[in-house]
């Protein structure tokens, strides 16, 4: 096996918690993974897994590996597309990720529209919470992210362009009719979610302790709002036709809306396929270059 079938094998051992699941994610039998990862261990010099249950887990070196380890392979991912696709833009790969409310409510236009121009490039999403869309950056797992501002002290990323974003406290018109924001329930998503990490901010800044209820996910936290479970933070984008039906109403927060705009990023070199989608994004109007003047209104994409 190569060095890069090698990681490769390593890491679905480290994801998946056994060699059989391994094996059958990578498509290989279970002793050619067994193989590699005795291989890539005797290269390290140190044991990189060891035996949990049935199972295997990352030892504290292999912890500390299995991080090179994914941004190693992410680099030859991003390499093998910037290399190919110089060539022919049109017909390379782009990976992209994107926190829940943007892959929801701003990418599906913005993509059906590259795919009508651009049917040959190859596109790959990850969708989470801003914690993990960042970390897959980081590694050079993905080309380009779609989510707030990414993290400070991250000097090789590039802001590409941005979009108007609100956040707003919202709830179902009986619970905003006595809408008390340190006795509500607060519907919360999980953990690592900027959005959550704002409200939170939000809710210590206003001194408030109020009772939280966590839902997981965007799409939970709007429906329980929507039945009527609580009040919430969230995107004006996600909530859009919710308020136009009269579902759910804005309530008053002091400090609310506040203005989280959303950010298309990339590192400094990305592969030219990357460019295509970051101009057409732009060329749509809802999208503007972090150079150009603020514009106040919310587009779609």
């Amino acid at each position: 096996m190569t060095t890069t079938a090698r990681l490769r094998a390593f890491v679905a051992v480290a994801d998946t918690g056994s060699v059989r699941a391994a094996a059958a994610r990578l498509v290989l039998t279970e002793s050619a993974v067994s193989a590699a990862i005795g291989a890539l261990s005797d290269e390290v010099g140190v044991p990189l897994l060891e035996r949990n249950g049935r199972g295997l887990r990352l030892t504290p070196p292999g912890e500390t590996f299995a991080g090179y380890a994914r941004a190693m392979l992410g680099l030859h991912d991003e390499a093998l597309s910037a290399a190919r696709g110089d060539l022919d833009p049109a017909h390379g790969r782009i990976r992209l990720a994107a926190v829940t409310t943007a892959a929801d409510h701003l990418l599906p236009a913005a993509l059906a529209g590259f795919r009508t121009r651009y049917p040959d490039v190859e596109l790959r999403l990850d969708v989470g919470t801003s914690e993990h869309v960042w970390a897959l950056l980081d590694r050079h797992e993905t080309d380009l992210v779609i989510a707030g501002r990414p993290p400070r002290g991250t000097d090789d990323l590039v802001i590409r362009a941005e979009r108007s974003n609100d956040l707003v406290a919202v709830a179902a018109p009986p619970v905003a009719a006595t809408f008390d924001a340190g006795a509500a329930t607060w519907l919360m998503r999980e953990a690592g979610s900027g959005t959550r990490s704002t409200c939170e901010a939000l809710l210590d800044g206003l001194e408030l302790d109020p009772p939280r209820l966590t839902l997981g996910s965007n799409g939970a936290v709007v429906a329980g709002a929507v039945a009527g479970l609580g009040v919430t933070l969230v995107s004006r984008d996600a909530v859009e036709r919710e308020l136009a039906a009269g579902d759910l109403e804005t309530v008053p927060l002091p400090g609310t809306p506040l203005h989280r705009p959303w950010h298309v990023v990339t590192h400094r070199r990305v592969p030219a396929s990357v460019e295509l989608l970051v101009a057409h994004l732009l060329a749509g109007g809802a999208w503007r270059s972090p150079d150009s003047p603020a514009r106040s209104t919310h587009g779609g994409s």
